[in-house]
């Protein structure tokens, strides 16, 4: 071999211990900087629409944001990526719509309406108390708003932006954690869709005569006031478009609740990611704030959220064992294969 030729081969000609650069071994994207570019574009534009109309949180406007920020994250990519997004898409987008369906289910078989059971939990849990009451009388201004009215409207509202956001994430960057992300949740919409047509429960603002339709007294009045945070940071158009879309909602969907489910699940599922403890008990906090927060808005009782904890919990036991039964399955089969090829 001539020296030329020695030259010709790089694992000569480098030191001992030399470790390639990431560029070296990984092609560049030339598309990585437009999809930077466009989701800068969508996070301005956002912010714009923020500043004007408040959150984006309807159900076609949600989809329609979400359907462009994977649209953004899949500029450049093979074809085989967009049939993943149109497919994966569909079936997202028919989940939710099966949700606001149930609606139409509940009216239709017509159960009855649960007014003073739900309440009665929440009594036996507090020796006789009616948290809703206790909270409202003790924290709720009917002529200022405080702090924790303004922390409690963010709060809440997270419900509508945080579980898509993640959703579309992790599509972006994981697919596998997104599939494994999707089945529980999907599991536990299911679950909880099943409770809003089995059992309708009037939530507590609706048992303490808060309906012009209903007309029900099982707590003294009580205040409905989600909105009244983002009233005081200016953002009333916004209230008045959230309480108009009320109209379109299922009011007795209360038990269980996916409000506080949803809080929990998201902490859930990344909860194994985090090592610190301090930052775990931080996230842990969160779906105990957001059920404080519901039942200071009198928008549910104590024993929705700890329903909807319960059914969150269900969809993680069954699917984690579902996995580890899979994961199981295919070493078998892998072990049975070796065994082949070596005789």
């Amino acid at each position: 071999m001539s020296v030329a030729e020695t030259r010709a081969v790089p694992a000569l000609d480098e030191p001992a211990g030399h470790r390639p650069a990431l560029g070296e071994v990984v092609p560049a994207d030339p598309w990585r900087w437009i999809r930077l570019g466009l989701f800068a574009a969508y996070g301005v534009a956002y912010l714009l629409w923020f500043n004007a109309k408040g959150l984006v949180i309807d159900r076609v406007s949600v989809l329609i944001s979400i359907g462009i920020l994977l649209v953004i994250a899949n500029v450049g990519r093979p074809l085989y990526r967009w049939g993943q997004l149109i497919i994966d898409f569909a079936l997202y987008s028919a989940m939710w719509f099966a949700y606001e369906e149930s609606r139409g289910a509940a009216d239709r078989l017509g159960f009855p309406l649960q007014v003073e059971s739900v309440r009665n939990i929440d009594r036996f849990l507090f020796f006789g108390t009616d948290p809703n009451v206790w909270l409202q009388d003790h924290f709720f201004e009917t002529g200022s708003v405080r702090w924790y009215d303004v922390v409690g409207s963010i709060v809440y509202y997270t419900h509508f932006v945080l579980p898509p956001a993640v959703i579309a994430i992790l599509w972006a960057t994981n697919r596998r954690e997104w599939l494994r992300f999707i089945k529980r949740f999907a599991t536990t919409l299911f679950i909880a869709c099943a409770g809003f047509v089995l059992l309708p429960t009037a939530p507590p603002w609706m048992a303490a005569g808060g309906d012009d339709r209903i007309r029900l007294n099982a707590l003294p009045p009580l205040y409905r006031s989600t909105g009244r945070g983002w009233s005081h940071l200016g953002l009333d158009g916004f209230v008045r478009l959230w309480i108009s879309g009320r109209d379109w909602a299922n009011e007795v969907a209360a038990m269980p609740s996916l409000h506080a489910g949803y809080a929990l699940f998201v902490v859930a599922f990344f909860l194994p990611w985090i090592g610190n403890r301090w930052i775990k008990a931080a996230l842990l906090s969160f779906p105990v704030v957001m059920t404080v927060v519901l039942v200071y808005f009198a928008e549910h009782y104590v024993a929705d959220a700890l329903a909807g904890f319960a059914i969150v919990g269900f969809s993680f036991l069954l699917w984690n064992r579902i996995e580890r039964w899979q994961r199981r399955r295919r070493l078998a089969v892998t072990e049975r294969e070796l065994e082949v090829a070596r005789t």
